[in-house]
């Protein structure tokens, strides 16, 4: 059996493809609006995953996990039962204790949800800290080409 998809780099983003399913829906037959928070943490970690950024790595290693800070996100246009959407993530260079992802939840190239995420790397005491130098530097080719 092969491996989930974990989505591919193109054009100095992430995009990763996700199926709407029903259990996504509300009772209009709409997305549920948390839904597309999780199509973007999916759009994160793919994005991180495919960078070579190992989660359980950064927890055993460095010490380090991501807290979400702030999300500024505004809804466009809904996604229904069996809509094929793209999550579109690139991040910018971290800043002090902070990473911030630009994402969109896309249907046939049309936005239907943006978000811009500031996530806090933390040490495992809860504090935040920089985040790691082996993270960034797998990361680095990643900020250069937004």
């Amino acid at each position: 059996m092969s491996e989930p998809s974990a989505g591919q780099f193109r054009d100095g983003a992430h995009w990763l493809a996700v199926r709407v399913y029903y259990e996504d829906t509300d009772f209009t037959g709409v997305v549920y609006h948390a839904n597309y928070l999780r199509y973007m943490e999916r759009g994160r970690l793919d994005f991180l995953r495919l960078a070579w950024v190992n989660h359980q790595g950064l927890q055993t290693q460095d010490a380090t996990a991501f807290a979400i800070a702030h999300m500024d996100i505004a809804f466009k246009k809904p996604a229904r039962v069996d809509d094929a959407l793209i999550v579109r993530t690139a991040f910018s260079a971290p800043t002090g204790v902070r990473l911030i992802a630009r994402q969109c939840v896309m249907r046939d190239g049309e936005i239907l949800a943006q978000a811009v995420v500031t996530a806090v790397c933390v040490g495992r005491d809860g504090k935040p800290r920089k985040p790691p130098r082996s993270m960034v530097e797998l990361l680095t080719p990643w900020f250069a080409l937004r």
